[in-house]
């Protein structure tokens, strides 16, 4: 019997394409999409918003109502596509009704009230679950994803910059006394579908923004373990996440090691693609579930570039890839 999915925050990008997914998928049964009462597309089906879901998924964006729980207890598993401040409050709810929450938003990320209060301007309120919550970076929390009921899942530069840097760390490969530095180049879908002059078509440029304060920095080093240096930028496309970054490697580590560290972690994890050959690029990941991750090295240092689809391996894709760990199901179902 299939599981009973909705997706909450349905109008925007993530939303978008958490719905494509959902409506192919085997074993989940996308049942409702929902956005904030007051939205503008409410009761509007999601494919007068997105053409190229029509015959896919037809279903309306329904408002929510003020009462929540007829909504969570109808639901076996829900997905948040909403703002930080909205999942921060709606996971409680769902929870208590015995409805599984992936949230796509930061507000369980990280387990640390002061974080949310430097990074995200609102004081957290449930600390229980902040300690319950899991991160949802799948190829590393396989098994803590497998009983967990609330999945905080990776942000977008957070899973692309992990998974290249996180096996040569876990291998002691690198040398940390000089701080990795990331820099990586966002399309324009990574700042939402809301209209703004900065992602307006004839605004956009190649720069840089959130300079050492991006709040995926702390993430990022959170969950690394690792302090890094992290500078996003926002590129004149629509979407796809490049990162190029550069480390310094311990004295004596070879190329081998390097590619026998990646073998280790991901031989086994088909939504990661190493290369033995060249780097990848965004085209190579564009509408994918996969991240690409490609090395060179140079007196003792080493320059990774991570390639993914910021809409669907670092977000909507990695959300069902974490739902369909936790119900046993083969981690790529629905995705490939």
């Amino acid at each position: 019997m299939a599981q009973k999915a909705i997706v909450i925050g349905a109008s925007g990008y993530t939303g978008a394409e958490l719905a494509r997914i959902l409506s192919h998928h085997p074993e989940f049964e996308l049942t409702g999409l929902y956005v904030s009462s007051q939205s503008a597309d409410a009761n509007k089906p999601i494919s007068a918003l997105y053409p190229q879901l029509r015959s896919i998924c037809d279903l309306p964006l329904q408002p929510l109502p003020e009462d929540l729980t007829a909504i969570a207890q109808n639901a076996d598993l829900a997905f948040f596509g909403t703002a930080h401040e909205v999942s921060h409050n709606l996971a409680p709810i769902f929870l208590k009704n015995q409805c599984k929450v992936f949230d796509l938003s930061g507000a369980y990320r990280v387990n640390s009230a002061e974080f949310y209060t430097q990074y995200y301007g609102f004081t957290h309120q449930f600390p229980e679950l902040l300690n319950r919550a899991v991160y949802g970076l799948a190829e590393w929390n396989h098994k803590q994803l497998a009983d967990a009921d609330l999945v905080a899942v990776a942000g977008c530069y957070p899973t692309v910059s992990q998974l290249s840097l996180k096996p040569l760390i876990e291998n002691n490969l690198l040398d940390l006394n000089q701080l990795p530095i990331i820099n990586a180049v966002s399309g324009v879908s990574g700042a939402g579908r809301k209209a703004s002059l900065t992602s307006s078509f004839c605004e956009v440029s190649l720069n840089a923004y959130g300079v050492f304060n991006h709040r995926h920095q702390p993430e990022i080093s959170t969950h690394l373990g690792a302090e890094v240096i992290f500078t996003p930028h926002l590129g004149n496309f629509k979407r796809g996440i490049l990162a190029t970054i550069t480390a310094k490697l311990n004295a004596g580590v070879t190329e081998q090691q390097i590619k026998a560290a990646y073998q280790q972690y991901y031989a086994n994890r088909p939504l990661v693609r190493v290369y033995e050959n060249g780097l990848p690029s965004i085209k190579a990941v564009e509408f994918t579930p996969y991240c690409d991750i490609g090395f060179a090295t140079k007196n003792g240092h080493i320059i990774i570039v991570g390639a993914e689809d910021n809409l669907l391996k670092g977000a909507a894709a990695q959300a069902v890839q974490c739902a369909n760990i936790r119900y046993g199901y083969n981690e790529t179902l629905g995705l490939i």
